[in-house]
């Protein structure tokens, strides 16, 4: 009789090295193990997860390639949307987890899976996003979380792995780094009150630009295309390149505090110099291009879009009708941002595009016009007014009653 498949999200940390031998030797599984990379991981990286899976027992491991999806199905629309998780955060892991959980849940169905696994602990969002992405790709399968269900410390993993001869250092890190393509997350004892803020030892990327630097990016229908005169067909490739110019400056350094899916506070650290910079200059040069009211509902659609992200609703319809939106907004953002980077902070110059809505031809903002005259303004300044002006008349009128 064939063993039942099981698919585990697979890292190659503590907890998912624990949920491999629990699978295979306690419950009797045939391991699948997968490692989604979103543009976190180097070669080597992945080598060794991948001899460390087979070492552990899986029966098959694969690694599925994602970063140039990650970009064109989610990022792409974080940018257009300007999207920053209480005006702080962009949704550097959020969005990531999400995406990889759907990725494992469709490995998961192509293999015909019974079961389906992570090793999130009850404690996060992550078990929220993978158990949702799973039962929603994947509902007929069984979800198994080992961590999480078995409640186990620590020290009862590396106790349980000891055991199953399984001997390998498993020395908690001071700070728990969590890198991507959209930025890198850091947590530490720090992150978990609220008064304190990371060393600067904590940070993976440490200062080693001192002197300033003026850049420009490019931008063509709201993709980023060109980073310091280098053109580049792939946007991945944009943002990593920006990436290596900008965080040797400690740019893009913070803490978010939010809400968790599920009803917690919490904080995070984070490295996001690229993810920052690109959402600044091509909200600056959106600014240029775009009319009031279109800057107005991309505002609101936006927020929405990445509150239903950071939430595991990736696959959510509504999210392909708002990428929709985003995607239709985007036709004229095409043009230059110059930026200036330096220690630990940027700031956008200007910008330079075709579509700027500043253009001379019809005036200087403060000084003169040419497509209206002062019996324009007003007339319309006396329409405009005439409601509040109505308003105030009745009010006062029966105040004095």
């Amino acid at each position: 009789m064939s063993q039942q498949k099981v698919v585990l999200a697979f890292s190659g940390g503590l907890d998912t090295s624990f949920c491999v031998k629990y699978l295979a030797e306690d419950k009797g599984y045939e391991v699948h193990s997968v490692l989604v990379d979103t543009g976190g991981f180097s070669e080597e990286d992945l080598k060794t997860i991948e001899a460390n899976a087979y070492s552990l027992g899986v029966e098959k491991h694969v690694t599925i390639s994602k970063t140039i999806d990650y970009y064109n199905d989610c990022i792409k629309y974080l940018i257009f949307g300007n999207i920053l998780k209480n005006n702080t955060y962009p949704l550097s892991v959020s969005a990531e987890r999400v995406f990889q959980a759907v990725a494992v849940a469709e490995y998961a169905k192509e293999i015909g899976a019974s079961a389906i696994a992570h090793g999130s602990t009850g404690a996060g969002n992550d078990q929220v996003r993978f158990d949702m992405a799973f039962r929603i790709i994947i509902p007929e399968a069984e979800i198994i979380t080992p961590i999480r269900d078995l409640k186990l410390s620590r020290e009862a993993e590396i106790e349980y792995l000891t055991k199953k001869g399984v001997a390998r250092e498993w020395a908690k890190a001071a700070y728990s780094i969590n890198k991507g393509l959209w930025g890198t997350s850091v947590g530490g004892k720090e992150t978990l009150t609220s008064e304190k803020y990371l060393p600067e030892s904590a940070w993976p990327t440490q200062i080693s630009k001192t002197d300033p630097e003026q850049i420009t990016l490019e931008f063509v229908q709201g993709e980023l295309k060109s980073v310091a005169g280098e053109k580049f067909e792939n946007s991945v490739a944009a943002i990593q390149k920006l990436a290596a110019i900008a965080q040797p400056f400690g740019i893009g350094r913070d803490i978010h505090v939010g809400d968790t899916i599920i009803g917690i506070k919490g904080r995070v650290g984070f490295e996001a110099a690229a993810p920052l910079i690109i959402i600044k200059a091509h909200h600056t040069l959106e600014k240029h291009v775009l009319s009031e009211q279109q800057l107005y509902w991309k505002e609101q659609l936006s927020n929405w879009y990445g509150s239903l992200l950071h939430k595991g609703q990736f696959v959510e319809p509504v999210m392909r009708n708002i990428e929709t939106f985003l995607t239709d907004t985007q036709t004229h953002v095409t043009g230059k941002v110059h930026v200036y980077l330096a220690p630990y902070r940027f700031h956008i110059e200007g910008i330079e595009s075709p579509f700027d809505l500043m253009s001379s031809t019809f005036g200087s903002y403060g000084e003169m016009n040419n497509a209206w005259t002062g019996d324009d303004v007003r007339g319309f300044s006396k329409v405009v007014s005439n409601q509040v002006m109505i308003y105030q008349k009745v009010r006062e009128f029966n105040d004095q009653e």
